[in-house]
């Protein structure tokens, strides 16, 4: 690779330079690169991009470009197989996932890691502090600031686009979560391993207390920090409150920090979120983090539905891509229960690309409504197969007619002959309506 004269995509904005990747960007997103050069240079558009992950095909995360999902995928100790995971990642990138997280917590993950950077075309993220324990194989209060930073660092050499780093609870959080009271606690899984950690070894975050020397490791790579929300809702009962908020005014200052060495941010967000506040929450994060894009998971708009929160996580999902999230975390039919497998990861992308979609609409995103504009003169025009082209999933719509298949083509197995746009179509050509 020929050496370039910048560090990070920010740093060659802010220099006027037009990257490779700045320029797929913006020819996706229908901009031209003078539109984006300033978004990318000012921290609200982030194109993550690590100089080592050389078969990547860019995507930008910003409220203002389309709004961009992320698939959770990664080995457990339950559940070791990564060539069962790697089908899941490739089916992730075949339906539309724009990002894939590595969240393996067991075995040897750097090969997976690796492989992901080698042949994967999508953004990759990692959260480097559950590779730690699996890395040094030894127990969490044994491992020392340095060996957290070595493995940040292992991560960036290996090609990872983004990392995700709890970096905005300190020791001041052990206090409020004891004096708050949370229903919750700390759901977040890297979030309770740094406060753990800092409960067993009375030493401060070593992800804050060392911030300055990992923004020079994702300054060499171009490594795009997810700033982890250690304190999100785990249930509405913990919505909006205290720890919530503390953190995320901590997380706006190391987003000014993060930006004074060029290096490029995300922040992430609830969570699990009553309907009304969702609004609220992405404004309030907007303001505090200056426009920074926002990453959040779900959210969740009720704690009820186990087995079906891929469906509340894309009703909040899609009022918070609306109200100015830029990237939705997918989640799956077995959130709460289980790895997802095969067929939970479809119904994740799908609800998850739905809400991203529904959402890109009301916000006016150029090109957003072609796809349904195109849908809509296909279903007049009765065109089977158009409809299948402008479908998300056309093989699940197409095995739905198929097994239920009508009497006559140019209808539904519903309405029949009583079908509205074929009765339509007759009338208004002077036709004779059938419906016997």
């Amino acid at each position: 690779m020929s050496e370039r004269n910048y560090a990070t995509q920010m740093e060659a904005a802010r220099k006027g330079i037009v990257t490779p990747q700045l320029e797929v960007v913006a020819k996706k997103e229908r901009m031209t690169v003078e539109e984006l050069l300033p978004l990318v240079a000012s921290g609200k558009v982030v194109i993550p991009a690590n100089k080592n992950h050389t078969c990547l095909d860019p995507e930008g995360v910003g409220s203002m470009l389309r709004t961009k999902i992320n698939v959770n995928l990664g080995v457990s100790r339950d559940c070791k197989d990564y060539d069962v995971e790697m089908q899941k990642v490739m089916a992730a990138v075949k339906m539309g996932g724009e990002a894939i997280m590595d969240l393996s917590s067991h075995g040897n993950t750097q090969p997976f890691r690796q492989k992901l950077t080698h042949e994967c075309p999508a953004m990759i993220g990692t959260v480097p502090v559950y590779d730690s324990v699996i890395h040094y194989q030894r127990d969490l209060d044994t491992l020392t600031a340095q060996d957290f930073i070595d493995v940040i660092r292992l991560h960036a050499e290996d090609g990872v686009d983004f990392v995700t780093l709890h970096c905005g609870i300190t020791r001041k959080t052990i206090d409020q979560i004891r004096k708050h009271k949370r229903k919750m606690n700390i759901v977040s899984r890297g979030g309770s391993l740094v406060f753990a950690w800092m409960c067993m070894t009375g030493e401060e975050n070593p992800f804050y207390q060392y911030y300055d020397e990992i923004l020079d490791i994702c300054r060499e790579y171009d490594v795009t920090i997810s700033l982890g929300d250690a304190c999100r809702p785990g249930c509405l009962a913990d919505a909006t409150d205290v720890c919530q908020i503390e953190e995320l005014v901590q997380l706006g200052e190391l987003t000014k920090r993060a930006w004074e060495k060029d290096v490029q941010v995300m922040v992430e967000g609830p969570g699990h979120v009553p309907m009304d506040q969702i609004a609220a929450n992405m404004k309030v994060q907007q303001s505090i983090c200056m426009g920074a894009p926002f990453y959040v998971l779900g959210p969740l708009v009720t704690d009820i539905a186990p087995g079906y929160d891929h469906i509340t996580a894309a009703i909040g999902g899609a009022i918070a891509a609306m109200n100015g999230a830029a990237f939705l975390c997918y989640v799956t039919p077995a959130e709460h229960l289980a790895l997802p497998n095969l067929e939970d990861v479809k119904q994740g992308i799908i609800a998850s690309k739905i809400a991203a979609h529904a959402a890109d609409i009301a916000k006016g995103v150029r090109g957003a409504r072609e796809q349904d504009d195109k849908m809509g003169d296909a279903r007049r025009a009765l065109d089977w197969e158009a409809q299948w082209a402008c479908a998300l999933d056309p093989e699940t719509a197409k095995a739905i007619r198929a097994d239920r298949s009508p009497e006559h083509d140019d209808t539904c197995s519903m309405c029949g002959k009583f079908c509205a746009v074929r009765s339509m179509n007759k009338a208004l050509n002077g036709e004779h309506i059938d419906i016997l």
